[in-house]
């Protein structure tokens, strides 16, 4: 079978939704689960950014907080009435996507949990075949009540933790201050042994997140699903847990898009754009898939000089894309630009996706 054309990737929360569902779900059944969920945010950073830990992957908040949520009485249901419930979208991802997978194999691959993925499919009118995220089955978790109440003695010990910050360009635990690296330390033993060691928590260890590798693994099978190559693949991420399937997509001469991405995102992308409304994406893929990866970047900054129906947009889209590519920044990221795209970036992410969320790693 041929090579495919084009294969359009992306990250889900960020590219197609404003919500942050793992960190909404902790506040909403954990108390004060908004600061345990940063505090164990920023050690999964430390952990997964500074340290490269072997074997762990961007994005483990998502297990790290279900001992937690558990304890507070959470459960399949109760998460999937909830995710249905808030669902805010990007403007313009209904249009994006429905547009896309129209003539480009299309698929979405996101570090949540499938609760909500199966929710915001449903709402886009999106395949849920055509998904990769984190499977949980939260149910089969059963805590007993001694467990549960070390467990919630756990967390109020965390939330009064010092908030940990991430330095610029640290490189190891020395980059931390006193008070941090024994937070750092203290989270370690409270992880690698307390709660590791209770038999009801046997199950997470099976649990895979959707980040990190995880994320480069599905690129990878999604390639080969669609008997394509990563040089055809565009990769379209917002943060930490994609930052490996961009390098990869990258490396690979494919196209990685940063979209109102946070620093670790924009290090690692070909392109950056800002924009309240996903439907420049779609501009960026079929521009993409007219003209390859090297040609596209030659003319990606002065794509609002251009005509959209001349890379394969249909004249309908072209009238309402004109104007937001106009409104947006697209820029392609150099060694002399990326600090300074970067702090636009992550500064325009907070201002569309709001401060609380944006500022997750």
């Amino acid at each position: 079978m041929e090579a495919t054309e084009c294969v359009f990737i992306t990250d889900c929360e960020g590219p197609i939704s404003k919500n942050d569902n793992a960190f909404e779900v902790a506040r909403e059944f954990i108390p004060h689960g908004e600061r345990l969920f940063k505090q164990l945010s920023r050690y999964d950073d430390v952990l997964s950014y500074v340290l490269k830990r072997p074997g762990y992957d961007a994005g483990n908040t998502l297990k790290l907080i279900i001992p937690f949520l558990r304890s507070y009485e959470a459960t399949d249901k109760k998460i999937r009435t909830f995710s249905e419930r808030n669902i805010t979208l990007m403007r313009g991802a209904k249009d994006t996507l429905q547009y896309l997978k129209a003539g480009i194999p299309s698929f979405i691959i996101s570090t949540s949990y499938h609760h909500y993925v199966e929710a915001l499919c449903i709402v886009l009118r999106f395949p849920f075949e055509n998904t990769y995220c984190t499977e949980l089955t939260i149910d089969a978790i059963n805590l007993n009540e001694k467990e549960k109440s070390a467990i919630k003695r756990l967390g109020q010990e965390i939330c009064e933790m010092p908030p940990l910050k991430t330095p610029s360009s640290p490189r190891s635990l020395k980059d931390f201050s006193h008070k941090e690296r024994q937070a750092i330390e203290r989270l370690d033993s409270i992880f690698l042994e307390e709660i590791a060691q209770m038999e009801s928590i046997d199950m997470l260890r099976s649990i895979q997140v959707m980040g990190g590798s995880q994320k480069a693994a599905a690129v990878k099978q999604i390639v080969t699903r669609t008997h394509s190559r990563i040089s055809n693949v565009v990769f379209v991420g917002d943060s930490i847990t994609d930052v490996e399937a961009l390098r990869l997509v990258r490396e690979g001469r494919g196209l990685a898009v940063s979209y109102n991405g946070n620093t670790y995102a924009v290090k690692e992308a070909d392109l950056a754009i800002l924009s309240e409304n996903t439907l420049v994406i779609a501009a960026i893929a079929q521009a993409f898939r007219k003209m390859g990866r090297d040609d596209f970047l030659k003319i990606a900054e002065d794509l609002p000089n251009l005509n959209p129906e001349e890379y394969g947009v249909n004249r309908q889209l072209t009238k309402k894309l004109r104007p937001l590519i106009h409104a947006s920044a697209i820029q392609r990221t150099t060694s002399k630009n990326i600090r300074e795209l970067a702090q636009r970036s992550s500064s325009f992410r907070k201002s569309v996706r709001g401060v609380r969320i944006g500022e997750l790693g």
